[in-house]
């Protein structure tokens, strides 16, 4: 299913990021949030590439696919695809939701899929002008039809302009992809994870040097070291084997039949 957006995409690594420059990708979200039909946007990082060339790919696949906006939100990615000679804007995930929710002017209506009773007052009572909606769904959506479903009926009938996804990858992407397909929701959804728990400090993000750096992870993986460290020290450096390879299969195209997601 081909994306809205006018901006041109590249494959790198599997995805195919929208060449959209960092200073109109706010105002593509806000033109999307006045369709009435649905669209989605999302921002992979380390965790998605690393996921989407494992077992999980034949699902997150398909959803990252199917997504109108696709934006790079990891530095370490951007390096990566700068060493392959690519070039692809960077927006992270967190600074466009700020952004979005900054830009909010007039009354605007805008859903929560995830958090808590207390992140959903948090956020409701910094920022008043918006027509807040919120659905809180069980643990284990990706393997939930009856939840995922619910998630949609939700969607439908609160017909949110935008509609914020906090559940996390992958499970995200793929009820975006499901709503989209469905055809029946409208406005346009956005793949956030974590960003809402920045946004109101309930968690620090790395200091301006450190996000420059590309050092974001290590200072997660600091502050969360129980929860994040399979995620940063065991499964985030297989994005390298996995760049080696696709660098291999581009020189040696031979070398590299079957799906640029083989592998991982």
């Amino acid at each position: 299913m081909p994306d809205r957006t006018s901006a041109p995409r590249i494959e790198f690594l599997g995805v195919r990021f929208n060449l959209i420059p960092a200073d109109r990708i706010l105002n593509a979200v806000l033109a999307l949030a006045g369709d009435s039909t649905f669209s989605y946007v999302v921002t992979p990082n380390v965790d998605h590439v690393v996921r989407l060339h494992g077992p999980q790919g034949e699902r997150l696949g398909p959803a990252l696919d199917a997504a109108d906006l696709v934006i790079c939100d990891s530095r370490i990615l951007a390096r990566l695809a700068v060493l392959s000679g690519c070039s692809m804007p960077l927006m992270p995930g967190s600074d466009l939701t700020r952004d979005l929710l900054g830009a909010v002017a007039d009354p605007m209506r805008i859903a929560i899929i995830g958090g808590d009773a207390a992140l959903h007052a948090r956020i409701a009572a910094d920022f008043p002008i918006i027509d807040w909606q919120f659905h809180e769904p069980p643990m284990g959506v990706l393997n939930n039809a009856k939840a995922r479903a619910d998630i949609a009926r939700f969607v439908v009938e609160s017909g949110p302009d935008i509609t914020l996804f906090a559940i996390g990858a992958p499970q995200s992407e793929i009820v975006c992809q499901e709503i989209k397909t469905d055809g029946r929701a409208r406005g346009v959804a956005l793949c956030i994870g974590a960003s809402l728990e920045f946004l109101i400090g309930v968690k620090q993000r790395a200091p301006r040097w450190m996000q420059r750096a590309g050092l974001e992870w290590l200072f997660r993986l600091l502050s969360e070291p129980r929860r994040l460290w399979r995620r940063y020290l065991i499964e985030g450096p297989k994005i390298f084997p996995i760049w080696w390879r696709w660098n291999r299969r581009r020189s040696h195209p031979r070398a590299g039949s079957g799906s640029s997601r083989a592998g991982g």
